[in-house]
């Protein structure tokens, strides 16, 4: 069959064009990258940072006020845990009840569907029994979201018209701006599960109770508080017909102002209504809050943006900012006492844009100093520039080709699955070279009437074989991953995929693609330079082998200039003539030292094969080596006694040697860790306080630490919060109380 395919496509051009076409077009219009493709229609892969590793969870999260958190965890969540146990695909359920509030975190099984599972806990929350929660308690669902959901974070600040911090707003005030007009807007935008408010002050009416003056008018509580809930309402009746029109009767009982409310009847004695306003004081004033947000030691009003679950970030995070923009005239403004126009702006300190671009700009980096480096050796070794090219060119299609597949099967870009294609680079390449060296090296030995397609599809059909074999070992050993479950499978599973995809598109690209354009590219003559100069020069073979020579040269030190630029390994600083010196003398001294390698491969074999016991001894000294680096000295040679007395060495003397001892020092084994390191420019530090610290005093400790963070010199801003802020996901396990320092982040 792989026969068949290969001289099919040898034999049909076009239908190889049009393949070529569609893994081209296919490939960019979901490629991950940026890209402005006009008036074509963009549907690109997901992309993240990282990947999400959270479990398959839902959140439910209830309220009741002013409760605390034993009445919390009898009266909600250990009723809610319960009751939750019986619905379909939940694999464990974890609660916690605080201050005021309860969050229910239920883990269900990784092949449950996100939204079925929310579907199932709706339904369950709506026909739960009668009685098993209070009455006046609701229990609602969480964001559609994921831990990792959280894109980005900004604070409201009044700047003046260059952008300069210019002040002039309270916290209340930032706050009611952010509740009631950006976080609407911001939930407009597309792909945006739910912003969260933090910080400042929420306005509510409150009414300060006089004892005295109720005790004398003889009003209870329960009356002050009937007669304010019954003030607050509107009441709606039939229509009244009036000279052929229809009145609709209505009364209006809405509160807009304090006066409405110290005007409001409690109660009537002797025919004398007694007002609120004499029993009781009534003011605006801010709400019971449990969080803070402090930026740079200073109080601030923010909110957070959390992505909806399976949208693509990147996307959603240019919906957000369009958003911002387009409401950003319209924020209030006022003028303040020195004449400087102060007008509330969005100003973001944490924004996953620039990590998600580092991470493409990985897998960019990646291929196109892998595209250069190609043409560089390719050239060298075989001296030969339109095979250096068609190598080339098989690593972007083969990378298009394994986006395609990314969409097709639900892969997301992110940091790990991205590095599946950049590790696969390298095979992509030996299929290439192998291929193009061989039908290169048949053209050569082809007699003059034999046919050319004939030596192109022999010499594709005695490697095609071996690639194909190739590949599949390598897609075969990563069966274990593909198989993985849990967090790990989560981590490592998009990998193996991407890896597989790219491995699948190489061989696609180099069975099907580079035999039909090395029939164009190479003629049947070998494809050499220098001999079809030579015979268009008849006989002057010298001059054009100077030429072939003096061609590729300069095909080599313009790539290196190129590379040298791309790759900058000593630094900008250096200059651009030390680097490119550097690049040439590095990768012009490894292809030496690999040439010389192969011309002496052969009286190095003959060496081995003469001294088998001394050659073999080297790779075990290797893999001893290795081991040991790996487990540690002291559980590789673990099997060694304490003492050889049979050779004359007493007892308990072999360990403690000096030897043994360095050794074990400096092999001390390997360590582990799940997650790779990710440097994204920031640092998350989480003090604690007393669980019952009062919340002004871990605001005051809050922005002594970002005062103390932002002397370090490299530290740009230092952004601190305390407790919880909206219903954005889960409210952190530290938030007791009113106290416990959440999480501190300098950028």
């Amino acid at each position: 069959m792989l026969s068949g395919l290969i001289r099919f496509c040898l034999e049909q051009p076009l239908v190889v064009v049009l393949l070529l076409l569609a893994i081209v077009a296919g490939g960019m219009l979901v490629a991950p990258f940026d890209w402005d493709l006009g008036d074509m229609p963009r549907d690109p892969v997901p992309v993240d940072a990282i990947p999400d590793i959270g479990e398959n969870q839902q959140i439910v999260f209830t309220e009741w006020m002013g409760r605390s958190p034993q009445d919390i965890e009898d009266q909600i969540t250990y009723p809610l845990t319960v009751s939750l146990l019986g619905v379909p695909g939940v694999k464990t359920i974890r609660s916690f009840s605080f201050f005021g509030f309860s969050t229910v975190y239920v883990i269900f099984n990784e092949d449950v569907e996100f939204y079925w599972s929310r579907s199932r806990l709706l339904e369950k929350l709506n026909s739960l029994p009668a009685g098993t929660l209070p009455a006046d308690v609701q229990p609602a669902l969480g964001p559609d979201a994921t831990p990792l959901g959280q894109i980005y974070w900004y604070t409201l600040e009044g700047r003046d018209a260059e952008g300069n911090p210019a002040g002039g707003w309270d916290a209340d005030e930032l706050r009611t701006i952010q509740d009631w007009q950006v976080r609407y807007a911001l939930m407009a935008a597309e792909g945006v599960s739910e912003v969260a408010s933090i910080g400042g002050f929420v306005r509510e009416y409150q009414i300060d109770v006089d004892p005295d003056a109720m005790r004398a008018h003889r009003v209870t509580l329960e009356e002050v508080f009937r007669a304010v809930a019954d003030s607050n309402l509107e009441v709606g009746a039939r229509v009244l017909e009036i000279n052929q029109v229809e009145y609709f009767v209505r009364g209006l009982g809405w509160i807009e102002d304090v006066a409405d409310i110290e005007d409001s009847v409690v109660k009537s004695i002797d025919g004398v209504p007694i007002r609120v306003a004499d029993v009781a004081h009534v003011s605006l004033g801010p709400a019971l809050r449990r969080g803070a947000l402090d930026k740079g030691g200073t109080p601030a009003v923010g909110g957070v943006v959390v992505v909806r679950y399976g949208e693509n970030p990147l996307q959603v995070i240019k919906n957000v900012k369009a958003k911002i923009d387009e409401i950003a005239l319209g924020l209030p403004r006022k003028t303040l006492p020195d004449g400087t126009l102060s007008q509330v702006t969005v100003v973001p300190f944490y924004d996953r844009t620039g990590l998600i671009h580092e991470t493409l700009g990985t897998l960019d980096t990646a291929i196109s100093e892998e595209i250069l480096i190609t043409i560089i050796v390719v050239v060298f070794m075989v001296m030969h520039l339109r095979s250096s090219l068609l190598i080339a060119a098989l690593l972007p299609l083969a990378v298009l080709f394994s986006f395609g597949c990314m969409k097709l099967f639900g892969i997301d870009a992110n940091i790990v699955a991205l590095s599946g294609i950049a590790i696969a680079i390298g095979t992509m390449v030996d299929m290439g070279i192998v291929l193009c060296e061989n039908i290169l090296a048949r053209l050569r030995e082809a007699g003059e009437g034999e046919s050319h397609m004939e030596v192109v599809f022999k010499a594709t059909n005695e490697v095609g074989s071996a690639v194909l074999t190739a590949v599949a070992t390598t897609v075969v050993g990563f069966l274990p991953v593909f198989t993985m479950t849990g967090a790990e499978g989560k981590l490592f599973g998009p990998l193996a995929y991407t890896k597989t995809f790219a491995l699948i598109g190489a061989v696609v690209v180099a069975l099907l693609l580079i035999p039909p354009f090395a029939l164009l590219l190479f003629p049947a003559s070998g494809g050499s330079v220098g001999r079809r100069l030579g015979r268009l020069w008849g006989r002057r073979p010298r001059l054009a082998q100077a030429w072939r020579w003096t061609l590729n040269l300069a095909v080599i030190v313009t790539v290196a200039i190129m590379l040298a630029g791309h790759w900058e390994p000593l630094g900008a600083e250096r200059g651009a003539l030390r680097n490119l010196v550097f690049v040439l003398g590095v990768t012009l001294g490894l292809l030496l030292l690999f040439t010389l390698f192969d011309r002496s491969y052969e009286r190095v074999l003959r060496w081995c094969l003469r001294h088998k016991l001394f050659f073999l001894s080297i790779p075990a000294v290797v893999l001893l080596f290795g081991a040991s680096v790996w487990l540690g000295f002291d559980r590789v040679f673990g099997f060694v006694p304490s003492g050889l007395a049979h050779v004359g060495v007493e007892p308990a003397t072999v360990r403690s040697t000096t030897l043994w001892s360095d050794a074990r020092q400096h092999l001390p084994g390997l360590g582990k860790e799940f997650m790779p390191p990710l440097d994204e420019g920031s640092y998350l530090f989480m003090p604690t306080t007393m669980p019952h610290a009062s919340i002004g005093e871990a605001l005051d400790v809050l922005e002594k630490l970002d005062m103390a963070i932002e002397t370090v010199p490299e530290v740009e801003l230092a952004v601190g919060k305390i407790g919880r802020g909206g219903r954005a996901r889960a409210p952190p396990p530290r938030s007791r109380g009113g106290g416990g320092i959440n999480n501190h982040t300098a950028y």
